[in-house]
Parts: C-alpha cells; structure tokens; sequence
C-alpha cells in the first residue's frame, strides 16, 4: 500500500513537473521544454494507471488533484511570483485538510 501512494506521489511531482514547463515551452515553439513537459506528463498517466488498480478512483482524483493545485499555487508564487491572497492560502489549506480526511476516511 505504501508503495501505491508513492507512485502516485511520484505521479504528482510528475504532472507538476510538467505544468510549470507550460510557460517555457512558448506555445511549443521551444523544443527541449516542449519534449520534457512530454515526457512528464506521459510519465504521470503512466503511473496513474498502476494507481488506479489499487486505490479508488475518487481517492486517487482527490489527492492527484488536490496536491497538485496546491503545489502548483506554491510554485507559481515562488518562481513566477504570482500573488496568493489570505483568502486563496486558507483555500490552499483547506484543499490539504480535505485531501487528507478523504485519504484517512
């Protein structure tokens, strides 16, 4: 089971990998960042799949969903400096609290 949700950790890393190369691909005009955005997000579905035979799909969608707009939030603030309202934060957080009770229960 551990292994499970280490893959779909891995799987998440790798569709956030993936989306903060949006900006760099240029309108896929710039080849390298293009084929890396590629190859991370073939990567996340290929590892979904191996997910999906062992957890529930609702689980899985939750967490793949939910941390992944929670990392992407934070990384957009970091690298891209886009601003996070209180308000935006708290829904950052209560994404978190939601994923973990869906996850515990």
């Amino acid at each position: 089971m551990i292994k499970t949700y280490i893959t779909l950790i891995v799987a998440i890393f790798c569709e956030v990998a993936g989306t903060m190369l949006i900006p760099a691909t240029q309108n896929f005009t710039k080849l390298i960042p293009t084929v890396a955005l590629s190859v991370f997000y073939l990567c996340a579905i290929y590892l979904l799949t191996f997910v999906v035979a062992k957890l529930p799909i609702a689980i899985v969608y939750a967490s793949w969903s939910g941390l992944g707009v929670f990392s992407i939030a934070i990384l957009g603030y970091i690298f891209f400096n886009q601003s996070l309202s209180y308000f935006a934060i708290i829904g950052l957080f209560l994404i978190i609290l939601g994923v973990t009770l869906v996850n515990a229960f």
